[in-house]
């Protein structure tokens, strides 16, 4: 599995953007992904933040011999002209910090004024774990852009405000696995 999606003749890499809580960490969940994603090769794309954020950087970044890099896409702190992130923005694990001017999020989401615009449009796939409202707009942004995503809830998780039905879900990390590969692999990343 080490390096599947990545030789060095490559010019690109794939990413695969991780969404979810900026609060609680699920790492039962975030842990493995973060692991298969640094084992396959993949970028990691996060929002740079704390909770499953951090939980998944964690986990790609332990894994010796990757060669794909943490993305993290930082929102913007208001006042602060572009020049700063809110506190805990990078976390310690995010290798590739891109500052934005863009402060909204949570409830605003989908605003032209939110991150996760880039978030979504800049992965080649998604997995959304369980979160709040923030994530839930990633959820609806991706769904209306048409990139490819699904969810990874584990036994008790959700996203707040989602209806179970509004979005793929994988019943098991082998089932998640195998989403991710085969749509890696439908966007020419072999």
């Amino acid at each position: 599995m080490k390096g599947e999606y990545s030789t060095a003749g490559d010019l690109r890499q794939p990413i695969v953007a991780v969404m979810g809580s900026g609060m609680d960490e699920h790492g039962e969940l975030a842990g493995p992904l973060g692991e298969w994603i640094g084992a396959s090769g993949c970028h990691l794309l996060t929002g740079g933040g704390a909770g499953v954020m951090a939980s998944v950087s964690r986990a790609f970044h332990s894994v010796e011999g990757r060669v794909g890099r943490s993305i993290g896409i930082l929102p913007g702190s208001p006042g602060a002209g572009g020049r700063g992130s809110p506190g805990g923005y990078p976390n310690h694990w995010v290798e590739i910090p891109i500052r934005t001017h863009l402060p909204l999020s949570g409830e605003r989401g989908r605003d032209p004024m939110s991150r996760n615009h880039l978030n979504v449009l800049s992965a080649d796939v998604i997995v959304a774990l369980p979160g709040g409202a923030g994530t839930r707009s990633e959820v609806e942004l991706a769904l209306e852009y048409g990139r490819p995503l699904i969810c990874w809830l584990g036994e008790e998780g959700g996203i707040a405000g989602l209806p179970d039905d509004a979005a793929p879900l994988a019943g098991s990390f082998e089932e998640l696995t195998n989403y991710l590969t085969r749509e890696l692999r439908e966007r020419s990343f072999p």
